[in-house]
C-alpha cells in the first residue's frame, strides 16, 4: 500500500478502532498499521532517490545531447575534420543509446514519458550522420575532380610549353630568313628593294622601277639578278611557301598592254612572270602562289607621284610552314576534355 493512499483520517479511525478492541488484539494491529507506515515512509524514500537518480542521470544525458549538437555544429564548419567528428559522432551515439536504455530500465514510469523526446534525439543524430556521411562522399568526388583537374592542367602546361617552343622556332626561323635574305640582296638599293618582318612573315619588296619598265609585264635584266640571287637563298629554305603578290597605283592603264586589260591583269601577269622566274631559280613551283592586287592594297595614298609609285611594286612574301604549329594547335583542341565532365 501506497504512502500517499493512507490518510490521516484513517489512520484516526484505526486507533479508535484499536481502543474499542481488547488490549493485545488493538496493539497488535496498531504496530501492524505502525510497520506498514514505516514500510511506505521508506518505500516514498527509494523513490524519490531513484527519481533523483533518474533525474541526475537524464541531466546528465542532456548535457551530453548540447555537446553532441554542439559537436555537430562544428563539423558543419570545419569539413576538414568530417572523419574525425563522425566517429566521435558516432561513439557519442552509441553512449547515447546505452544510456537511453539504461534509463529505461531505472526509471520506470517517470521516464516513460521521455520516450519521444530521446526517439527525437535519435532520428536528429541519425540524420546527421547520414548528412555527414553525405558530406564525406562530397568531399572524395571533389578530391578525385580536383585530381583529374589537376592532371588536365599539367597536360595543358605541357602543351602551352610545347606550343611556346614551336612559336619561338617560328619566330626564329622567320628572323634568320629575313637576315639571310637581306645580306643576298645586299647589294640593291634600298628605296628599290626592302626586306621588312610583318605578322611572322618576310616582305621583300621591290618596286616597279627595280624590276619593270612602265606598263611592261616582263621583268627587266636588272630585276632578274635580284629574283635570281632571292631563288638561290630560297633553294636552302625548302620549308619556306613563297607568295608573289603584284600591285598598281590607281591609273588606268591605255588599251591594252601585253595582253593585259586592265591593272589587275596587269598586276598579275607581272607576279606570274616573277613566280616563274623564281621557278626557274630552282624554288620548287608547287611552294610559290602568284596574285594580282591591282590597285586595292596601297601603302600610301595615291594622291602624289611619290605615293603613286610606292604603291607600284611587286612584295614577295615568305612564310614557314607551319606544320608542326598547326599539329600541336590540333591536337590540343581534339585532346580538351568537354565541358562539364
Amino acid at each position: 500500500m501506497r504512502l500517499k493512499n493512507f490518510s490521516p483520517a484513517l489512520l484516526g479511525l484505526g486507533l479508535l478502532a484499536a481502543g474499542a478492541l481488547p488490549g493485545c488484539v488493538a496493539a497488535r494491529k496498531y504496530d501492524d498499521l505502525a510497520a506498514r507506515q514505516r514500510a511506505d515512509a521508506q518505500g516514498k524514500a527509494e523513490a524519490e532517490r531513484q527519481y533523483r537518480a533518474a533525474t541526475a542521470e537524464l541531466q546528465k544525458t542532456a548535457d551530453a545531447l548540447a555537446q553532441q549538437r554542439l559537436d555537430n555544429r562544428r563539423l558543419e564548419d570545419d569539413s576538414l575534420a568530417t572523419g574525425t567528428a563522425l566517429r566521435k559522432a558516432r561513439g557519442l551515439n552509441r553512449d547515447l543509446n546505452d544510456s537511453y536504455d539504461r534509463l529505461l530500465k531505472n526509471s520506470g514510469q517517470e521516464l516513460a514519458s521521455k520516450s519521444s523526446d530521446y526517439n527525437k534525439v535519435a532520428k536528429d543524430l541519425a540524420r546527421r550522420e547520414a548528412e555527414l556521411g553525405a558530406l564525406d562522399a562530397s568531399l572524395r568526388t571533389s578530391k578525385t575532380d580536383n585530381d583529374r583537374l589537376g592532371t588536365d592542367l599539367k597536360a595543358r602546361e605541357a602543351k602551352l610549353a610545347e606550343l611556346t617552343q614551336a612559336l619561338a622556332d617560328k619566330d626564329r626561323a622567320v628572323n634568320d630568313l629575313r637576315a639571310r635574305v637581306s645580306k643576298a640582296l645586299l647589294s640593291f638599293n634600298t628605296s628599290d628593294l626592302q626586306v621588312n618582318v610583318r605578322n611572322g612573315k618576310v616582305y621583300v619588296s621591290l618596286s616597279e622601277q627595280l624590276l619593270f619598265k612602265s606598263g611592261s609585264a616582263k621583268v627587266d635584266p636588272k630585276g632578274q639578278a635580284a629574283l635570281k640571287t632571292l631563288a638561290t637563298v630560297l633553294q636552302e629554305q625548302p620549308d619556306v611557301n613563297v607568295v608573289v603578290e603584284g600591285h598598281t597605283d590607281t591609273v588606268p592603264i591605255k588599251g591594252v598592254v601585253n595582253g593585259a586589260k586592265d591593272n589587275w591583269d596587269l598586276s598579275a601577269l607581272r607576279a606570274t612572270d616573277i613566280a616563274r622566274l623564281l621557278a626557274a631559280g630552282g624554288v620548287g613551283p608547287a611552294r610559290i602562289t602568284a596574285a594580282g592586287r591591282s590597285q586595292y592594297v596601297p601603302v600610301a595614298p595615291n594622291d602624289t607621284a611619290p605615293n603613286k609609285a610606292l604603291n607600284r611594286r611587286t612584295e614577295i612574301i615568305l612564310t614557314p610552314k607551319l606544320d608542326e604549329l598547326f599539329q600541336i594547335l590540333d591536337s590540343s583542341s581534339t585532346g580538351a576534355p568537354a565541358a562539364g565532365k
